[in-house]
C-alpha cells in the first residue's frame, strides 16, 4: 500500500519548526490508517534511518574496515532490515528467527553477525554452512564449536568476553556487571589465563566482541569495556607471538535521550569517548564491528493511538487509548527507566490546543498497571482525539507483547517530500501547539507504504492453536 497526503505549510512555503511528524499524524488520520479502523499503528521515518545511518558512516570515516551491523531485535520487521541493508549496513542477530529474517531481508551472510548466550548445536552449525559470523558466548561454545566447524567455513569466529566494568542506571540493560550472564567474565580468577589458552589452541579464533550495555550505560563505561577488550586482544597476540585477533567486535549501546528531541550523545561523541579511552582502536590495526539498534531507530519512529474513552477516577483524569503494554512493553513496566513523550491531536490529527490538564495516557490492556504515562501536563483529551508516543521507533511496535490476545499494529513507513523542514518529533513533545491544517496547503506531500499489516482476529485464532482446538478434549466417537 502507497498512500499520498498533501502536508501542511506556512504561508511562505516553509513546514513549521519540528512539525515532520504533526503533518504525518494528520496525513495518518484523513487516509484512515489512525481511527477507528486503525485505532493503533506505529510509523517509521524512512528518510530519518536513512540520515542516521549516514551519521554514523561519517563518525567512523576516518577508520578503514568497519562494519556497521543492525541489531535485528531493535526492529525485526524485514521491510525496515531491507531499508538498512540498502543503506550499507550488515545485521546482528540472536535468534534462529532474526537470522531467517536478515536473510530475507537480503542481507548477505558475510554481512551478518550471530550473537546469542544460548545457541544450539543447529544454530552453530547453519551459521557455519552459511558463512555466518559467530561470537561464541562462553568456552563451552567454544568447544561445541570445535565439533561442529568444517575447515573450510568462511564464518569469521570469536569469542565474547565480559570486561566487568560495572553496571548502568537500568540494572537490566548493563550486561558488563560481575555477574552478567553474557561472555567470559574477564576479571574472573583464571578466567585471562583460560581465554589466552582458547585462542592458542584454536588458530582460527580471531575476534573478540564485548558489549558493556545500552541505555542508562554511560559513554565512560562503554569505552571502558571496549578499551579492556582492545587491550585483551593486543595481550592475546603478544603472547602468542603472532597476529591472530585481526577483529574487534564492539558491540553498540549508544543510548539515547529519550526527554525531548535532540539527539544525544551523538556517534561522533562515542567515536570521541572509544578514542580517549583506547587510542589505537582507530588505526586500522584492527577490523571494527559494531551493533547499534536503538540509537539508529529510536527517534526515527511513534506510535499513533486513538483515545476510546476518557474518564474521573479519584480526582484523577484517565485517557484510555489503544497503545499500551502490548506494544510500549517496557515503559509500562518500568515507567522511571522508559519514559516516553507524549503528543495530543484532535480527530482530525491536527495538535492540540488550548489549557493543559494533568492526565494519565493509559493503555487497554486488563491490568491496573497498563499506564504510558502518569500526571501528563496535556491540553485535555476526550473521545476519538489521538496520541502520539515519540521515540519508539526501536523496539516498540516492532516486537509486541500479545497480552490479551491483543492484535499486533499496523506499521507504516512514511516519507515527507522535499521542502518540509525535518525536526525530530512535536517541537515540545506535548503536542500543545498551533494546528497547521486547513489554508496555506501546497503540493509537499506526506506518502505511506506498508510495513506489516496488523494482525486479523483469524491470525490470533490461528497463532492459538485453533487447528488443535480437540486436541485437549476426550471425544468418545
Amino acid at each position: 500500500m502507497t498512500q499520498t497526503t498533501s502536508a501542511p505549510h506556512h504561508e511562505d512555503g516553509t513546514a513549521p519548526p519540528a512539525a515532520r511528524f504533526d503533518a504525518v499524524v494528520e496525513a495518518a488520520v484523513r487516509q484512515g490508517l489512525l481511527g477507528e479502523g486503525g485505532p493503533v499503528a506505529g510509523f517509521i521515518d524512512t528518510e530519518g534511518v536513512r540520515a542516521s545511518v549516514g551519521t554514523l558512516h561519517d563518525a567512523f570515516a576516518a577508520t578503514p574496515g568497519v562494519l556497521h551491523t543492525f541489531a535485528a531485535k531493535a526492529c525485526s520487521l524485514i521491510p525496515v532490515l531491507r531499508l538498512l541493508a540498502d543503506c550499507g549496513t550488515g545485521c546482528e542477530v540472536a535468534s534462529p528467527g532474526e537470522l531467517r529474517l536478515a536473510l530475507e531481508a537480503g542481507f548477505p551472510a558475510s554481512r551478518i553477525v550471530l550473537d546469542s548466550p544460548a545457541k544450539t548445536r543447529e544454530e552453530i552449525r547453519l551459521a557455519l554452512a552459511l558463512g555466518v559470523a559467530v561470537n561464541a558466548d562462553s568456552l563451552d561454545e567454544l568447544r561445541r564449536i570445535d565439533a561442529l566447524r568444517n575447515p573450510g567455513t568462511a564464518s569469521v569466529l570469536g569469542l565474547r568476553v565480559n570486561p566487568q566494568v560495572g553496571g548502568g542506571a537500568i540494572g537490566a540493560m548493563s550486561t558488563a556487571t560481575d555477574t552478567s550472564k553474557f561472555g567470559v567474565a574477564l576479571r574472573d580468577p583464571g578466567a585471562r589465563e583460560a581465554i589466552v589458552a582458547a585462542f592458542r589452541e584454536r588458530p582460527w579464533l580471531s575476534r573478540l566482541h564485548a558489549h558493556v550495555g545500552s541505555q542508562g550505560c554511560p559513554l565512560e563505561l562503554i569505552a571502558a569495556g571496549v578499551a579492556q577488550t582492545y587491550e585483551l586482544a593486543e595481550e592475546i597476540n603478544a603472547t602468542l607471538g603472532v597476529r591472530q585477533v585481526t577483529s574487534l567486535d564492539i558491540g553498540g549501546g549508544l543510548p539515547v535521550n529519550f526527554a525531548d528531541e535532540t539527539v544525544h550523545p551523538t556517534y561522533a561523541d562515542y567515536v570521541a569517548a572509544l578514542t580517549a579511552a583506547a587510542p589505537g582502536l582507530f588505526s586500522g590495526r584492527y577490523a571494527l564491528v559494531t551493533e547499534f539498534g536503538r540509537s539508529l531507530l529510536a527517534k526515527n519512529g511513534f506510535i499513533g493511538a486513538r483515545v476510546e474513552y476518557t474518564k474521573d477516577a479519584g480526582g484523577r483524569r484517565i485517557a484510555l487509548t489503544h497503545a499500551g503494554a502490548q506494544t510500549a512493553t517496557r515503559t509500562v513496566l518500568m515507567p522511571d527507566a522508559w519514559p516516553l513523550r507524549i503528543g495530543a491531536f484532535g480527530p482530525d490529527g491536527t495538535p492540540k490546543g488550548g489549557p493543559v490538564l494533568a492526565q494519565d495516557i493509559a493503555g487497554p490492556c486488563c491490568f491496573a498497571g497498563d499506564v504510558v504515562a502518569y500526571g501528563r501536563e496535556l491540553p485535555e483529551l476526550a473521545q476519538d482525539d489521538v496520541v502520539v508516543l515519540y521515540d519508539t521507533g526501536a523496539y516498540y511496535f516492532s516486537t509486541p507483547w500479545a497480552y490479551n490476545s491483543l492484535p499486533r499494529p499496523a506499521v507504516y513507513g512514511f516519507r515527507v517530500a522535499a521542502g518540509a523542514e525535518r525536526g525530530s518529533g512535536s517541537g515540545s513533545g506535548s503536542g500543545s501547539g498551533p494546528g497547521h491544517g486547513g489554508a496555506g496547503r501546497d503540493s509537499t506531500a506526506v506518502t505511506f507504504a506498508t510495513v506489516r499489516d496488523a494482525q486479523s482476529m483469524d491470525a490470533i485464532a490461528a497463532e492459538s492453536g485453533l487447528a488443535h482446538a480437540d486436541a485437549l478434549v476426550e471425544r468418545n466417537d
